[in-house]
């Protein structure tokens, strides 16, 4: 087994919003006012080895944005570490592609400054060449070269989010943290993008960390899953066994809701009810109160993340008994 590419240890977020001068002056006067704290992402850890492609999945507000941002090294951690090749910095050998093509582009840039900008800022190409340096990216990701006067608004959603890709590849990156980067397109752009992520994949050996709550693209795309649940991860393991053999409750409720030829017939439940609001996430299990085989240790104890199996990891009470 090669060692990590990337290694994530104990990683936590925590966005707390300070009081107002009212509420100052309220808990002067004896109010039981207190800061919000947000428990985006709590005690983390994963790590992705070179070559590898790991999916993220969840529910929107589980944390999987945010830790693919601490990892990309946009977002501070609270605590905890993130590592690259056993070093806490990774410069621009990580970059990142975000959910939405449109808002992710400088409107005001033309898409050769866009692609541009950063190799020529960071020596990567002299200034002489950059024309023809972005020329190559544009064509590599599928658009022509001479694309690269106009303006984002002159592109298409999926034209749009080639230009991310090859803005993210123009500083030569090994590691890609992929955040919802198909969720804004069509069917059948999806399924373009998808391609040419692998495409990349194999010319450059490039390493992904692709966040997605479309387990259908995740299970196309990755080797191995975790699954997030308010901000920590339930279940990881080889994306075959997650989805031939699923562990945690969340998991199979998840994989439940998953379109396949063999259920056309079936009547599609939800997961009962909302997921919690990570201002309070619930004490024990975060997934008791939604969970059919809850007992009352769940409600007391967190469980432990744990190897159930080689290389399969599970955060579930039920496996102790």
């Amino acid at each position: 087994m090669n060692p990590p590419l990337v290694e994530v240890e104990r990683l936590c977020k925590r966005f707390v919003k300070p009081l107002d001068l009212a509420a100052r002056l309220a808990r002067r006067l004896g109010a039981d006012v207190a800061e919000e704290v947000v428990h985006a992402v709590d005690e983390v850890s994963l790590a992705v080895r070179e070559g590898e492609v790991v999916g993220v999945v969840g529910e929107s507000g589980c944390g999987k944005s945010t830790l693919g941002r601490m990892v990309a090294g946009i977002l501070p951690p609270t605590s905890g570490a993130v590592r690259y090749r056993g070093r806490e910095s990774a410069g621009l050998k990580v970059q990142m592609i975000f959910q939405d093509p449109f808002a992710s582009l400088n409107p005001r840039m033309r898409v050769a400054d866009i692609v541009g900008e950063a190799p020529l800022v960071h020596g990567i190409v002299p200034k002489e060449q950059l024309d023809g340096y972005v020329g190559e990216l544009l064509a590599r990701c599928g658009l022509d070269p001479s694309y690269q006067r106009r303006y984002p608004h002159q592109f298409s959603g999926g034209q749009r989010a080639r230009i991310g890709i090859a803005r993210a590849l123009a500083v030569k990156p090994e590691f890609l943290v992929c955040d919802e980067a198909v969720a804004a397109l069509d069917v059948s752009i999806q399924a373009q993008i998808l391609n040419l992520f692998m495409e990349l994949r194999r010319a450059l050996g490039l390493t992904y960390l692709f966040i997605s709550h479309d387990l259908g693209v995740v299970e196309h795309l990755s080797d191995r899953v975790v699954i997030m649940y308010l901000g920590r991860v339930v279940e990881s393991a080889e994306s075959e066994r997650i989805f031939g053999a699923p562990n945690h409750p969340y998991t199979q409720a998840l994989l439940r809701q998953v379109p396949r030829l063999e259920t056309r017939k079936t009547a599609f439940q939800p997961i009962v009810g909302e997921i919690p609001s990570p201002l309070a996430p619930p004490a024990g299990c975060h997934f008791h109160p939604r969970c059919p085989q809850a007992m009352p240790r769940c409600r007391a104890e967190a469980p432990r993340l744990r190897e159930i199996a080689p290389g399969h990891l599970s955060a579930c009470h039920l496996n102790d008994g």
